[in-house]
């Protein structure tokens, strides 16, 4: 017992940790979208919503305890982010296969129920949150001074603290943190690797 109070302290402060920069990401970003500098490419932020809360239901009955609540919390938020983006300026440009992104993303509760667990439910919508960084990648190479690299930066150390605060380490906690966070980490280069190309390029006329 004295040894699990320590580190249910130190889960909890990572826990703490992760929520406050979950809030540290989103309400600068949720400025620069009303201020118009941002405009996120809302088919991405729906899945990533959709798929976000549902995975915090699925590290819950696995329990991931203290590590799934940030997870959950960002859930909620990122669809705010597509709310928001819809009523101010969103970026409503998409392709077909952004559509099967979004059904996928919303298959993954039948699976969960047909398969009675959890770690399928987990593999498909990390797979789809990936998926779901294709049209904002697309965005970020035609106009990456559209997107907030600041916010995806702040993101790779909220997803190592979720990592942390876990109660339980397995497949079902750990796969879509870890996914997610790696993610953002190439997001963020690509975003940055554009905006110096594009820095380089000689002014028209």
């Amino acid at each position: 017992m004295t040894d699990a109070l320590p580190t249910l302290l130190s889960k909890q402060a990572f826990g703490a940790l992760a929520l406050v920069l979950t809030f540290a990401a989103f309400v600068p970003y949720y400025l620069t979208i009303w201020r118009g500098e941002t405009r996120p490419h809302v088919f991405s932020w729906f899945i990533w919503g959709a798929g976000t809360v549902i995975v915090a239901f699925a590290q819950l009955s696995d329990g991931a305890g203290i590590g799934a609540w940030p997870i959950g919390i960002s859930g909620l938020l990122t669809f705010g982010v597509a709310f928001l983006a819809l009523k101010k300026s969103p970026d409503l440009s998409f392709v077909r296969i952004d559509w099967l992104f979004l059904i996928l993303a919303l298959s993954a509760l039948p699976l969960w129920f047909l398969t009675n667990t959890a770690l399928s439910a987990v593999i498909v919508l990390t797979v789809v949150d990936l998926l779901g960084f294709g049209p904002s990648v697309r965005k970020v190479i035609d106009k990456p001074h559209e997107e907030n690299a600041t916010f995806f930066a702040v993101a790779i150390a909220r997803n190592a603290a979720v990592i942390a605060a876990l109660e339980n380490y397995s497949w079902t906690t750990v796969l879509f943190p870890a996914a997610v966070g790696m993610a953002c980490v190439l997001f963020v280069a690509v975003l940055l690797v554009r905006r110096r190309m594009l820095a380089k390029l000689p002014e028209p006329g």
